[in-house]
């Protein structure tokens, strides 16, 4: 019992104990002074007044600048922005328009466009075998170091070959090749081929002209585009029309002067005389002297103009055109003309010719054979130089150089046409009399056949020179007073002629 007892009291004495201590921890807890934030050495020392100023400067710093850029794009840039996020959806797809079509003054077709595939492939997609690739490059008329050359120029896109006959478009899609695509574009033909090539001319692949008719009515041919703005998803595809369409206008239809089957018989013609003269070139020029239409105009060698491949400088030379010579006798009916009509002689006077020689400041000017006494009309018929000289040097160098100067000599043809030239006729002024005297035969001076073609309408107009031009012409009405505006040469040109 003793011991019993004794553990008791050990117990309580312990619970008192426990009582006394937890009293005291809370009369300490309520003495102890508070911990303020200058006064604690661990607060101080892990966050400085500094640092928290600073970071709520650099954050209202922040703010201030997101609101400050939000307010420049919003406002200032809105547009900037706006443009900038409609070209990542929006297009603009063009609309071409169809090339005008060439005619002959009958309706016949020297020209037109029709469809013709195009080839093209971006080299980073494209999945090709080496027979493929052998296959391919001859379908497309190049070796194949040729084509992986063409292949390697840009990884993104390259034009294999544009304009393809569509047989051989067929034949490339059947070789199945990944990353290798066709477009449709528009291709010129050419019925009438090398007869009517310096006429007509040709395009180049994108369509624009480039020689003849082509080149000088390129602006009318063409036309002008259209384009509609259309909006497209990332894969893309249109889904939306925006804004108003703009219809494309296709090129005027062009009527010419040429008459195709005398274009044709004209150039077999000079082929077949060039051919038989063992000559290097040939033109010819055949016009309506009532109208001054161009009904043919051809030159020897000529191209196809549906081919523009291995064309040559001597191929493409409009000649008719481009090329001058010294006209020679063909000047006479001018000089003999002129002389009739000024009433110095009369086409039965006598032109002392013999001996067949003259001198003039030195030089010698003779005929091929001496024909003693002449008539003016003979002079022309013999075409003698020594009678056109006398009847030459009747004139004064000005009024000579003015004959010369109203057919169009020394002047360029206002048809219109690319290449034409002026020809050389040099001033009066600066003329010898030895000078006068060999250009009333045709040399010291110079002409393409073309001028030369114009000056001889004269005669078949009772002396009226009108505007020569390639494109047919509608019926003309007359003045108000029935005269026309062309000028007038002497009507006895005519009589000249034999």
């Amino acid at each position: 019992m003793s011991r019993l007892g004794d553990w008791f009291a050990r117990r309580r004495d312990r619970s008192g104990n426990r009582s006394n201590r937890g009293n005291g921890r809370k009369q300490g807890a309520t003495a102890m002074p508070a911990v303020r934030y200058a006064t604690s050495p661990l607060l101080a020392s892990r966050t400085p007044p500094w640092r928290i100023k600073f970071l709520t400067g650099a954050i209202g710093l922040g703010f201030a600048v997101l609101i400050g850029r939000a307010a420049w794009i919003q406002i200032v840039h809105n547009d900037f922005y706006q443009q900038q996020g409609a070209n990542r959806y929006e297009r603009r797809i063009e609309l071409p328009a169809n090339r005008g079509r060439i005619l002959d003054r009958n309706g016949e077709l020297l020209a037109s466009s029709v469809p013709a595939p195009s080839l093209w492939a971006i080299p980073k997609d494209l999945e090709i075998t080496p027979q493929q690739r052998r296959e391919l490059a001859k379908l497309l008329r190049m070796t194949p170091a040729e084509l992986k050359k063409r292949l390697s120029d840009n990884p993104n896109f390259v034009w294999l070959r544009r304009q393809v006959d569509e047989e051989v478009a067929l034949k490339v899609a059947a070789l199945k090749i990944k990353g290798l695509h066709e477009i449709k574009e528009s291709r010129r033909q050419y019925p009438e081929g090398e007869a009517a090539a310096h006429i007509v001319g040709f395009t180049n692949v994108e369509d624009k002209g480039q020689e003849g008719i082509e080149l000088a009515y390129d602006r009318d041919l063409s036309g002008r585009d259209g384009q509609r703005h259309v909006i497209k998803d990332r894969l893309g595809r249109v889904v939306e029309n925006v804004g108003d369409l703009v219809p494309a206008a296709d090129g005027r239809e062009i009527r010419l002067s040429i008459d195709a089957k005398i274009q044709t018989s004209a150039y077999q013609r000079i082929r077949d005389a060039v051919v038989a003269n063992k000559a290097k070139a040939g033109s010819v020029v055949v016009l309506d002297a009532q109208t001054g239409e161009v009904l043919a105009l051809a030159n020897v060698p000529s191209y196809t103009p549906g081919d523009r491949r291995n064309l040559t400088g001597a191929q493409l030379r409009n000649r008719a055109l481009t090329d001058t010579f010294e006209p020679g006798s063909t000047m006479k009916p001018l000089i003999v003309g002129w002389a009739l009509e000024s009433k110095r002689v009369r086409p039965d006077s006598l032109v002392a010719t013999a001996p067949g020689r003259l001198q003039i400041d030195g030089s010698t000017i003779s005929d091929s054979h001496p024909h003693g006494d002449l008539t003016v009309e003979e002079v022309i018929q013999k075409s003698s130089n020594v009678g056109t000289v006398k009847l030459a040097m009747q004139m004064q160098p000005r009024e000579m150089w003015e004959i010369f100067s109203a057919v169009g000599l020394g002047q360029k043809p206002q048809i219109g046409f690319p290449g034409a030239v002026t020809g050389r006729l040099r001033p009066y002024k600066s003329w010898r009399r030895i000078e006068q005297a060999t250009m009333s035969y045709g040399y010291g001076l110079s002409a393409s056949l073309f001028q030369l073609a114009r000056v001889y309408t004269v005669f078949a107009r009772d002396g009226e020179l009108i505007p020569i031009t390639m494109i047919k012409r509608e019926p003309a009405s007359e003045s108000p007073d029935g005269h026309d505006d062309h000028p007038r040469m002497p009507l006895a040109f005519k009589d000249a002629l034999p």
